[in-house]
């Protein structure tokens, strides 16, 4: 007599984990965060729409990258900064070593603005100073 435990389709068989699905669902996740925590690193800085330049050339060793956006207010490392806090943050990196500083003016920033934040930095002793554009 034929076992009556039996699946319709044939014989019951034990269950068994698949386990190619679950490296699937891994890779998945790993790629997963992988992208999630290179799209957060990327946007760590301050946005700014910067003018485009056809004889722009890359500074190679900039120290300070100085944001002026279009109220005038001064960034560092996307956080804001007064005048007088930027030029004692400039002297006491240039007792240390040479300061370039990279003025990255946001697109409708008048030029009255970028002077002054070149005026400031110049005020600190700094002769190294180059304005940021994005290219073609």
């Amino acid at each position: 007599m034929k076992n009556h435990r039996s699946h319709y389709f044939g014989a019951e068989s034990k269950p068994r984990i698949e386990i190619i699905p679950m490296i699937d669902i891994m890779m998945f996740l790993l790629v997963f965060f992988i992208l999630s925590t290179l799209s957060m690193i990327q946007s760590s800085g301050l946005k700014m729409n910067l003018p485009q330049s056809s004889t722009a050339t890359s500074v190679e060793s900039a120290k300070l990258t100085l944001g002026v956006n279009t109220d005038g207010a001064l960034f560092v490392d996307a956080q804001p900064i007064t005048e007088a806090d930027l030029i004692a943050r400039l002297k006491s990196i240039q007792e240390e070593k040479k300061v370039d500083v990279i003025i990255m003016g946001d697109e409708g920033t008048t030029y009255q603005k970028i002077v002054k934040a070149m005026d400031v930095v110049r005020s600190a002793g700094v002769t190294s100073v180059a304005l940021a554009t994005s290219g073609k």
